[in-house]
């Protein structure tokens, strides 16, 4: 079979019901309890070949108006490596821009190297570290190790958001960066 790319998939907003995509929550989360207390919230956009769902985003709110954080994200490991999880991430920033939002959060354990160094090849920056936030506690099973080191720690990343306006320079036009101002986008 040839390999595939991203070139063949669409990125679109999910409306159906999230227990349809369980399965894909489920290779970001490993806790049943805490994807219980979150899979409902806020929004999914998918990425679909052939009609099949192969990945999604879930964009939920902070209770910042100015941020936005991707709860859970996951590419069906088969499609893994193609540049969908770059186009979601990219999706999930347009529609942050289009809302005026200024920030993007995202929080992945300190011990998947591959997810950090994802996020930050997508332009996530450290924020923060949170200390021992997989326990038995939260619902994370004691001992669980990804990529040989144990889960304990969540590391918080973030990327700006930026618009673009259009200015009149100099009889051209001309675009600079800037931050657009807060607009509601959660209730």
């Amino acid at each position: 079979m040839p390999a595939r790319s991203a070139d063949d998939v669409r990125i679109e907003t999910y409306g159906g019901p999230r227990d349809d995509l369980r399965a894909l929550f489920e290779l970001a989360e490993d806790s049943a309890a805490e994807l219980d207390s979150y899979i409902d919230a806020g929004r999914v956009l998918v990425a679909t070949s052939d009609g099949e769902i192969i990945g999604h985003l879930q964009l939920t709110c902070t209770g910042d108006p100015r941020q936005v954080e991707i709860k859970n994200m996951a590419v069906r490991e088969t499609r893994q490596g193609q540049g969908i999880g770059r186009r979601l991430i990219q999706a999930a920033v347009d529609l942050a821009a289009a809302e005026a939002v200024t920030t993007v959060l995202v929080a992945t354990a300190a011990a998947d190297i591959g997810n950090l160094r994802f996020y930050q090849r997508q332009g996530f920056r450290m924020r923060s570290v949170e200390r021992d936030a997989f326990t038995p506690a939260t619902g994370y099973p004691p001992g669980l190790l990804i990529d040989g080191i144990e889960l304990r720690d969540r590391v918080w990343l973030d990327r700006e958001v930026l618009g673009v306006e259009w200015l009149h320079c100099d009889s051209s036009l001309c675009r600079r960066p800037f931050i657009m101002p807060p607009r509601r986008h959660c209730r």
